[in-house]
């Protein structure tokens, strides 16, 4: 775990309510800044096709939004930039509304058959697609690019790896066919022998 997100994660609340489950608390000396992303939380951002961001409303209550797309449709821009692309959706504008309010945004990514998962802390900006082409160009496909609205760019102030521990292994249509390709073919291959030996 990043030391920056353990000084933002670990309020007094948080602290007491360890101290009280746990007979202690972790207390650690405040991160002196960002926690840059490496090349292994770059690798893996960049090869989600989908993840999930929470916000926070104007009135307090925290939203919960499913983001997709192509492998790649986040991309890392900088140590501690991250952009994707903002599909034609159902124009509700949730989050878009609820970040003009308050910036902080949590991206939640898994890898369910690595059993891995990355959650980042950052403070996010709007843009307007029509007004940064290049950088559409950048984070999707041409055909995406036709639907695209808008842009998050997040800038990461620190990013938690969690154990795979309880994470259930699932695995897309893409994945199972390519795991049972082979399989298939052997039974072609067998098929075969079969119907050689009895014409």
């Amino acid at each position: 775990m990043a030391h920056k997100f353990l000084d933002i994660a670990f309020t007094p609340k948080v602290l007491d309510a360890q101290q009280r489950f746990y007979g202690r608390s972790q207390v650690l000396p405040p991160a002196p800044g960002d926690d840059p992303l490496g090349p292994d939380e770059t690798a893996f951002i960049e090869a989600r096709d989908s993840f999930y961001m929470s916000s926070v409303s104007e009135t307090g209550w925290p939203y919960m939004q499913h983001r997709g797309g192509p492998v790649g449709f986040c991309q890392v821009t900088g140590p501690n930039d991250i952009v994707f692309a903002d599909y034609k959706g159902n124009r509700q504008m949730l989050t878009t509304g609820n970040v003009a309010s308050n910036d902080r945004v949590c991206l939640f990514m898994m890898d369910y058959p690595h059993r891995e998962r990355l959650k980042i802390l950052g403070h996010v900006e709007v843009l307007d697609a029509r007004d940064h082409p290049e950088l559409v160009q950048q984070v999707t496909t041409p055909e995406m690019a036709k639907i695209t609205e808008r842009l998050f760019r997040i800038r990461v102030v620190s990013y938690d790896w969690n154990c795979p521990k309880y994470i259930t292994p699932r695995f897309t249509a893409a994945e199972v066919s390519e795991a049972v390709t082979p399989l298939k073919a052997r039974i072609t291959e067998l098929e075969a022998q079969l119907k050689m030996r009895n014409p």
